[in-house]
């Protein structure tokens, strides 16, 4: 299974100050909508379940309805939102400039509310994919913490992407431990330029690598239509973006994610090798994979492909 394991918001896009469509989102749940609806493509999975599911928290109200059905819709089990009584779901905001990148302004009714002491059944060779605020917010660092560890313990392949914006610089001191146990815990840590310059004021790969490259193995830094950069104590590989009209890259990272632990989960049933060498020998078709949904998703207002690009 892929496991994605993060915060739920309900996205309202405006384009020249006026609001152009409203979607679900989330980091990990954008990925997760992409990971379902490729398995559904695909014919994945024994029919009888979902091969994706989503962990995450939203509120008892019509937005939820929304993103619980969404869920659904999409092929992503639902078995472990959980939904309290009485609050509202978070709203976000996003404002694209010129660029179409976004800047976003959060509406929360609760920063996050304690979860049931509850996970799902993880096994050998899941992929749990985690990220953002979520994965390192206090409140509920406790259940998150051991949902990691209880994975890592299971063997499965944890997949982080950092994705710390800029309106929690200020929580930095409290929540940087967070951070690096996620990143000790995690099999491949991804992070973008815009990441590593809010936690640790660097400004290339080279630089972000050397602040972290004791506490993870695979290191994927992103920055960008630069040249996604991976290093691994075996060394460092370069590869180039595709260049599209974008229309939005609100989904860009969250798509990457998707692409990448898409293939890896392609790649890995079909092989006993030892998963540190086959990520370093395989590199490039999952960068690939990840840069092709990427590529896909910038085109419309969706944070999510359609389906999964062709080979």
């Amino acid at each position: 299974m892929i496991i994605g394991l993060g915060e739920t918001v309900y996205d309202i896009i405006f384009k020249n100050d006026q609001p152009v469509k409203g979607v679900p989102g989330g980091s990990a749940f954008n990925a997760m909508i992409s990971l379902g609806r490729c398995m559904k493509t695909a014919g994945k999975g024994d029919g009888k379940s979902s091969q994706c599911l989503m962990v995450t928290e939203t509120g008892d109200d019509h937005i939820g309805n929304i993103v619980v059905q969404f869920l659904k819709d999409n092929g992503v089990g639902t078995e472990y939102v959980y939904r309290h009584p009485g609050t509202k779901s978070h709203i976000s905001l996003a404002f694209l400039d010129n660029n179409n990148d976004a800047r976003y302004q959060f509406y929360k009714d609760h920063a996050a509310l304690n979860l049931p002491n509850r996970m799902p059944e993880i096994s050998q060779g899941d992929i749990v994919l985690f990220g953002s605020f979520f994965a390192i917010n206090p409140v509920i660092r406790e259940y998150v913490s051991l949902f990691l560890r209880t994975a890592k313990e299971k063997g499965a392949i944890l997949y982080y992407d950092i994705n710390f914006r800029a309106s929690h610089k200020h929580e930095l001191p409290e929540v940087i431990d967070n951070i690096e146990e996620n990143m000790r815990l995690a099999t491949v840590v991804r992070g973008s330029a815009e990441d590593f310059s809010i936690l640790y004021d660097t400004t290339t790969g080279e630089e972000a690598y050397k602040r972290i490259q004791s506490l993870c193995d695979v290191f994927i830094y992103t920055d960008a239509a630069n040249p996604v950069q991976v290093f691994m104590p075996d060394g460092r590989q370069t590869f180039s973006v595709p260049q599209v009209e974008t229309v939005s890259t609100i989904g860009a990272g969250d798509n990457f994610n998707a692409g990448f632990c898409y293939e890896l989960y392609n790649i890995i049933q079909n092989s006993k090798e030892a998963i540190s060498s086959l990520i370093w020998r395989e590199m490039p078709q999952l960068v690939a994979s990840g840069t092709k949904f990427s590529a896909e998703v910038c085109q419309s207002f969706d944070n999510y492909i359609n389906k999964a690009p062709q080979e």
